[in-house]
């Protein structure tokens, strides 16, 4: 009796578990069925529909072809002022910052000493001048006695031989009078350029010695004209010595943070290329009357050095970058997409200059991602017509693109990047 339990409970549970199994596998066949019937069935309708995309013309135009560099801004002349004697600072009359003008003074030193140095040569000078006129007269007189036959030749050529040497103790003397006003001179330290004033490091009192050690009483750089330094590749050096030749090289500069444009001349090329490089160091002059360019600073320039003459010239971001190959979408007469090969002759900023194509070719610019050779393409300007035409309608057809994501054959692939780029 025990047994015949245990048997029906078994065949019970056989019968349960083999109806859940089949009814499990009817309702897979049914799904797999549906969803590969979708799949295989879809129509390739996606496969014609239009690619919104961005187009512009490829333009025939002069291009002036811009190097771009960073550069460091520098002063044609920057000079610390020094003392040429050994003095005290009797007064100071700059302040530090100040713009000072080629002369102008800065320091006087204590001159007392130089100003009775001076005296004692001049003094000196007209003792030996009283001499040499006195010698002068002496020679006078023994001329005229030789003429009245009074004194003898020799007598003469004496008188002239102390008149040459009292000359000479005459130029001694006046050379020591220039020297000592020289000295003098020093007493007041002028501006040798014109520029700004920095940190002033001595004031009133201050013994100040004639060394190149040490600190400077004050540096002076100057500001306008101001230069920037800047490497220039070497394939450009040949395009830049032309154009530095012929004076019509023009160099902007702007600073990072700000966006006013300085506009100057290619000034100094370097006599070597760095070998490590390969780059050549030059300078561009600016006028700077503003001081809005600090030495120091770092600035970004673009050098214009040659302009490409009737050139196709078209926007870098149309451009689509392959292995071995450069290439753009191009719009035939059909309105379909069409893949070109170009080839870049320049490119700076956000344009190249290219061959393999013909002025005023509809090129697209955007949207290109989604395009395949053959593909239709439209304006996305005609993009929101086409949806508010589509109504309702148009709402199923992106319901049933996104079924259509499910994966698939490689067949349906084309069906999928077609709905993709319709979706964009």
């Amino acid at each position: 009796m025990k047994n015949t339990k245990v048997s029906v409970l078994l065949i019970s549970l056989l019968v349960i578990a083999g109806g859940g199994y089949y009814f499990w596998k009817s309702k897979k066949g049914e799904s797999t069925e549906f969803v590969a019937g979708q799949t295989l069935g879809a129509k390739p309708d996606a496969k014609n529909k239009p690619v919104f995309v961005n187009t512009i013309l490829a333009q025939k135009r002069d291009y002036e072809v811009k190097l771009n560099a960073n550069g460091v801004v520098t002063s044609l002349n920057i000079v610390d002022v020094r003392p040429q004697v050994s003095s005290i600072i009797e007064k100071v009359h700059i302040k530090e910052g100040q713009f000072v003008r080629a002369g102008e003074v800065l320091f006087t030193l204590d001159n007392r000493a130089d100003t009775v140095n001076l005296a004692k040569a001049q003094a000196q000078l007209d003792k030996e001048l009283a001499t040499l006129a006195e010698n002068q007269r002496q020679l006078v007189r023994a001329k005229e006695l030789f003429e009245k036959k009074f004194q003898s030749q020799s007598a003469v050529d004496a008188a002239n031989t102390i008149v040459q040497a009292q000359q000479s103790v005459v130029d001694g003397a006046r050379a020591a009078v220039g020297a000592a006003k020289v000295s003098l001179g020093y007493s007041r330290i002028v501006a040798p350029v014109s520029g700004r004033t920095g940190i002033i490091n001595v004031f009133p009192g201050s013994l100040v010695q004639p060394s190149t050690s040490g600190s400077a009483l004050v540096t002076i750089t100057q500001m306008d004209p101001i230069s920037v330094a800047f490497p220039l590749p070497q394939r450009s050096l040949s395009d830049a010595l032309d154009s530095m030749k012929r004076g019509d090289s023009v160099a902007m500069a702007s600073l990072p943070d700000s966006k006013q444009k300085f506009k100057g001349k290619l000034q100094f090329i370097d006599n070597v290329v760095d070998a490590t490089s390969g780059t050549v160091k030059v300078k561009a002059i600016f006028d700077n009357k503003e001081m809005k360019l600090w030495p120091g600073a770092f600035a970004n320039v673009d050098l214009s050095v040659l302009t490409l003459k009737d050139v196709v010239v078209v926007p870098q971001d149309a451009l689509v970058f392959g292995v071995n190959s450069t290439t753009v979408f191009v719009v035939d007469v059909e309105g379909k997409a069409a893949q070109k090969k170009v080839e870049v002759k320049f490119s700076s900023g956000l344009d190249a200059v290219i061959s393999g194509i013909e002025p005023g070719t509809k090129i697209v610019l955007e949207g290109k991602q989604n395009l395949r050779p053959g593909v239709p393409v439209k304006e996305r300007t005609d993009e929101g017509k086409e949806e508010k035409s589509s109504g309702k309608g148009g709402k199923k057809e992106g319901a049933s693109s996104a079924t259509s994501t499910v994966p698939a054959t490689p067949a349906s692939a084309p069906s999928t990047t077609a709905s993709a780029a319709s979706a964009s």
